[in-house]
């Protein structure tokens, strides 16, 4: 039953999808994080089933491109791209680290994070309009995979903060085993695009684990750890480069 608890606690928080109310116990919070990548499977299904639809129904170039950007957001509710938009504004004042921190809780959005919202989603339009039935398929592994590497660094990746959602997350969670499956669940879906692709599912691979890694540098040099807006931002920044190797697969 904990496991249950535990599966609705991470859709009640990580996505628009309607569920049941359970108590957010610390059994329950133990494993939350490894029924993260499930959301990825529905936002994926649904991104893939979109495409397919788009091919029967001979839909246009921009109404194909504006439900594959649409869909995700509207799925997650924009949580991940609320923490995307404040990290742009963090990471554009040029402060200091305490300062950087606090703009992060600033609810009032800046400059930096419209001109980054609109660079991304004209960015994520236009490689979305480019994707294949290929294309389609590694884009939709791709949303398992970022939430597998970022469930996977609230349970290794220092916090900057103890409090806030990603602490909430962390500190509940039974890390080392909770990391052992987020691990597994990754090696997964990376063998999986290995399979489907070995050209671009690879190229997706390696641009996911270098994000990854340029995460962990930034969010420790820049912040002092991670935050719950830190990892929407990572995310978002994850999702995006996937879909270039995805577009260039009708490419090669």
């Amino acid at each position: 039953m904990k496991y249950l608890r535990a599966c609705v606690i991470a859709f009640a928080m990580y996505s628009k999808i309607p569920m049941p109310k359970v108590e957010w116990e610390k059994e329950s919070m133990e494993y939350a994080m490894c029924f993260f990548p499930l959301i990825g499977v529905v936002t994926g299904g649904c991104f893939f089933l979109w495409g397919v639809c788009a091919s029967w129904l001979t839909m246009g170039k921009i109404l194909y491109a504006a439900g594959l950007t649409l869909l995700p957001v509207s799925i997650t509710g924009g949580i991940h791209m609320d923490g995307f938009l404040d990290t742009m504004d963090a990471l554009s004042s040029w402060q200091t680290r305490e300062r950087r921190l606090q703009i992060l809780k600033d609810p009032h959005a800046g400059a930096f994070a419209v001109i980054g919202g609109c660079m991304y989603f004209v960015a994520y339009f236009g490689l979305a309009s480019e994707l294949s039935h290929e294309g389609i398929r590694i884009a939709a592994l791709g949303f398992i995979l970022s939430r597998c590497l970022s469930g996977l660094a609230v349970t290794a990746f220092p916090c900057a903060k103890d409090s806030g959602l990603v602490y909430l997350f962390s500190s509940g969670a039974n890390k080392k085993r909770a990391a052992r499956i987020l691990l597994w669940e990754a090696v997964l879906v990376m063998a999986g695009l290995l399979r489907l692709d070995l050209f671009a599912g690879g190229a997706a691979v390696l641009i996911s684990l270098l994000a990854f890694f340029w995460y962990y540098k930034m969010s420790v040099d820049k912040f002092g750890g991670i935050t719950g807006d830190l990892a929407g931002w990572f995310l978002q920044v994850c999702e995006l480069l996937i879909l270039i190797p995805a577009a260039a697969a009708a490419r090669f």
